[in-house]
């Protein structure tokens, strides 16, 4: 009864709802305009929406924040700032951890959760981990989308979104225009919740992913690339800045 009056009241509630849960668009959620938030589909100030989600982060087992290729990869100033952005929210969320979504390639017939999240099997991820809270945060929006509504299907988790867009009608907790300084100002708020829990918490970064292949980057050279070396060494006097 009272999932069924949350329902009516907050139509976009953690699952799992299913094996396929009515998009959020079409029980009637609409994407924010700027300056508000989505908070269980209902659009709410951007503060309130960031002290709930900040409230789960704290509270929900396993935390996890799961940044995608936009801030994994740095193509430019904006992205690399944003991804330092990130890890400054991590550090502050207590017992925090990071699982990159690196690419979206489907990876049969077995991926290993522990390593990455895969958008087209999140679900495994999240359950495998017993993650109850998650962030979202550089995913293209039509895989976040995507992955988001499985989670909802499958797992009780409370998903946020901090998009550079528009924002997901199906997470629990949708954030819009979320660059660098969005991201600090819900570190802010994640520490003012958190001091009001009464929970202590030295900040400190994530515990590395011993599931994540070692990188030695001693090895690579221009020369390993041949004739296509002078497409990664600059021409005198030339910054490269930004790149496709």
């Amino acid at each position: 009864m009272w999932r069924l009056y949350m329902a009516k009241k907050n139509p976009i509630q953690p699952g799992p709802e299913g094996y396929i849960p009515t998009p959020a668009a079409f029980q009637g959620c609409d994407l924010p305009p700027p300056g508000k938030a989505l908070l269980y589909g209902e659009i709410v100030d951007e503060e309130v929406a960031m002290r709930e989600a900040a409230k789960a982060l704290l509270t929900r087992r396993n935390p996890t924040i799961f940044p995608g290729p936009l801030v994994l990869w740095g193509w430019n100033a904006d992205a690399m700032e944003k991804a330092k952005a990130v890890l400054e929210l991590a550090m502050e969320i207590p017992n925090c951890r990071i699982i990159p979504m690196p690419d979206y390639r489907p990876k049969y017939p077995k991926i290993d959760p522990e390593a990455e999240i895969n958008p087209n099997h999140p679900n495994l991820t999240i359950l495998h981990n017993k993650i109850e809270a998650c962030i979202f945060v550089g995913v293209h929006c039509h895989y976040a989308n995507l992955s988001l509504r499985m989670i909802r299907a499958g797992t009780n988790c409370f998903t946020i979104a901090l998009c550079a867009e528009m924002g997901h009608e199906d997470a629990m907790v949708s954030l819009r225009d979320v660059h660098a300084d969005e991201i600090r100002k819900f570190r802010d708020v994640v520490v003012e919740v958190r001091k009001e829990l009464g929970i202590e918490w030295e900040p400190k970064l994530p515990p590395e992913n011993p599931s994540l292949p070692k990188e030695d980057w001693v090895k690579i050279s221009p020369l390993d690339f041949g004739e296509y070396a002078y497409l990664l060494i600059p021409r005198r006097g030339e910054i490269v800045e930004e790149s496709e």
